[in-house]
């Protein structure tokens, strides 16, 4: 068993920046991708970035240049740094990882909202 917290989020105008962290405890030797997820209400929950244990990076096109995905394995963190956001932008964010055997576990998520 893997459990997520997450923390950072909250109000920010466009153009701001916010700083997502998300904590991993339990199982945390099994972890293998970390990622970072997002949903508005009525659409499916979306891909925004996400990591390998080897640091191995993939983000959603809309994001690129933008937000940076970065993790410390010894600390069990993730990161995603969100520089000139958007009100598009605006979701709850959820943390996410995978296991080497294949687990998916989810963090509770956190409220990003950019205001225009």
């Amino acid at each position: 068993q893997v459990q997520l917290v997450e923390s950072g989020g909250g109000l920010v105008q466009a153009g701001g920046s916010l700083r997502l962290s998300c904590a991993a405890s339990g199982s945390t030797f099994s972890i293998n991708t970390m990622g970072w997820y997002r949903q508005t209400p009525g659409k499916q929950r979306e891909l925004v970035a996400e990591i390998t244990r080897s640091g191995t990076t993939t983000y959603t096109d809309s994001v690129k240049g933008r937000f940076t995905i970065s993790r410390d394995i010894a600390k069990n963190m993730v990161y995603l740094q969100m520089n000139s956001l958007k009100p598009e932008d605006t979701a709850v964010y959820y943390c996410k990882t995978l296991t080497s055997w294949g687990y998916e576990y989810w963090g509770q998520g956190t409220q990003v909202t950019v205001s225009s």
